[in-house]
């Protein structure tokens, strides 16, 4: 199914992408795809239903579990060191500048996976209920994720061009 054909409120889930492709992103960042059988529960899932749950380096989704979640969930393991995401069990972090930092770099891995793209991941996010105060994921991800941004590059974990695009937000705003 190609994902401009779903529904409206729909998600594009990983039974719809490739997941070789999927497993190869989480592979170059050190984490494993595990995947769950359909109707079964998730380990580590914080949200429970067809979230992503993340233990260590693993990353478990079904088939029904939204690219958004899997994303997020596995940027969650990447942004932190490896003395930590050995230790993550379920919740990974209560760090602001973590949880947006999570936010911005999935944004930023949707563009490696085919059918999926940062666009229709910043929709799928506003459909689950991301909030952002300037009222959607692409307005943040344009004019208020300058600090995401900056902790990223400090960090050297922004993918390719990106770790030095000149055009990202200002990091003081």
């Amino acid at each position: 199914m190609n994902p401009t054909d779903l529904a409206a409120d729909a998600v594009i889930t990983l039974a719809e992408v490739d997941r070789d492709a999927v497993a190869a992103l989480l592979r170059q960042h050190e984490l494993e795809l595990v995947a769950v059988p359909a109707g079964q529960p998730i380990p580590g899932s914080f949200w429970g239903d067809e979230e992503a749950g993340i233990i260590g380096s693993s990353v478990f989704a079904r088939p029904d579990t939204p690219i958004h979640s899997l994303l997020h969930e596995a940027c969650h393991l990447i942004v932190l060191p490896p003395e930590r995401r050995a230790l993550v069990h379920t919740d990974a972090t209560d760090s602001i500048d973590e949880e947006d930092a999570t936010c911005y770099l999935q944004i930023m891995l949707a563009d490696c996976l085919p059918g999926v793209g940062s666009a229709r991941l910043m929709a799928d996010m506003d459909r689950w209920g991301y909030s952002f105060r300037l009222g959607s994921t692409r307005a943040w991800f344009e004019q208020d994720a300058g600090n995401a941004r900056h902790w990223l590059q400090q960090r050297g974990l922004l993918p390719g061009d990106a770790q030095t695009d000149a055009s990202s937000p200002d990091p003081a705003r």
